[in-house]
């Protein structure tokens, strides 16, 4: 059964209570009350209703995540197909919604006999023209195979290609019906879950996100939105928005130092409503929505972009969510010695925690 959560239609009078500084007495373990005070975090039910502000913040920047047919798996098509070692290796694209069709590669490892339900991972490429084929070792860049390999480890994959990246880079963000890129990406990646969980050699208990950079940070919104994401791994794709660094050359380039963000294929919502400064979200949030999933962070000493500092700060706040729903161990973070890249000792390591949590 889908537990993708309800998304609220957000009124004038809740925007204005969430335009608040997210440094609240309680941090996380706050939330906002019917009269618009803060109230601390106390039972589960309270939590609840904190998780529910969280994401409606969250569409305020992304846009509103728009209803899916629950009971229905995507119409996909298969272009072609190359048989590898272990596994299939299908190039398809699938209909989200009508008029909507999203190509991605499906990987299905090889079953002799009774079909076996197997555990499935979403995988999330990086920023690059070659989209998908990222994830499938196009990219000139060591350590970005991750769809590959975990095909090769026995799980069904799933690979999408990111609007405006591989097959879809032309795709049009003024022509379509969300206020994001990230939302459109958001709704493509729920809808791949839709897929998987509809497949006979799929365990729809055991499903998990994986990605790197871009596909980092939309790892981490899949897994906010949609709760049969039961582990998540993000490489390189997070800090808290006021650590996050582009240099100050880029900054001026961007006009802000969230520039970046608020491109049409991101959410320029941050550019044209918050005039690049007060984002009414942050990563930390981001991840208490994950909790008590398994989640865990490769987050390099030395990554350029996501400064290392805010990752700290944004895991110690995490941390009290997963300590309050009294699953410490279920928060992992990692911080190699490297720059912006999943070291093959890391990458191994999250591949491990991948197989205790879904194997």
């Amino acid at each position: 059964m889908k537990k993708l959560l309800p998304v609220l239609l957000l009124t004038a009078c809740l925007a204005s209570l969430f335009s608040f500084d997210l440094q609240l007495p309680g941090g996380l373990l706050t939330y906002i009350d019917k009269n618009g005070d803060h109230q601390p975090v106390k039972t589960k039910a309270d939590w609840a209703i904190k998780r529910r502000q969280i994401q409606d913040s969250m569409q305020q920047v992304m846009g509103p995540l728009p209803e899916t047919a629950q009971e229905k798996a995507p119409q996909m098509e298969i272009k072609s197909s190359e048989k590898r070692d272990g596994y299939t290796r299908h190039e398809i694209r699938f209909l989200a919604a009508p008029g909507e069709w999203v190509p991605a590669y499906l990987y299905i490892p090889e079953q002799h006999g009774t079909i076996r339900k197997l555990p499935a991972m979403l995988v999330l490429h990086g920023t690059g023209a070659l989209g998908k084929k990222i994830v499938d070792g196009a990219s000139p860049k060591p350590n970005r195979a991750h769809a590959r390999e975990l095909a090769e480890r026995g799980y069904v994959v799933i690979a999408p290609d990111y609007p405006s990246m591989g097959d879809l880079s032309d795709y049009d963000f003024h022509a379509d019906r969300y206020r994001s890129g990230t939302m459109k990406a958001l709704f493509n990646h729920i809808r791949c879950i839709d897929l998987l969980t509809a497949r006979n050699d799929v365990d729809p208990e055991r499903i998990g996100v994986l990605g790197h950079s871009l596909g980092g940070h939309n790892a981490m919104f899949a897994a906010a939105f949609d709760e049969r994401l039961k582990v998540v791994v993000a490489s390189c794709g997070w800090t808290k928005f006021d650590h996050y660094n582009i240099g100050e050359e880029a900054s001026k380039r961007y006009g802000g130092k969230l520039g970046p963000w608020a491109q049409d294929r991101y959410m320029p919502l941050i550019r044209d409503h918050y005039q690049l400064e007060k984002v009414p979200f942050d990563f930390p949030e981001v991840i208490a929505l994950i909790a008590p999933r398994a989640f865990f962070s490769n987050s390099p000493l030395k990554d350029s972009n996501f400064d290392v500092e805010g990752v700290k700060k944004g895991i110690r706040e995490a941390a009290e969510v997963y300590q309050f729903l009294n699953a410490a161990d279920r928060l992992q973070v990692r911080y190699p010695d490297a720059g912006h890249d999943f070291p093959e000792d890391v990458r191994m390591e999250a591949y491990r925690y991948i197989d205790k949590i879904l194997r």
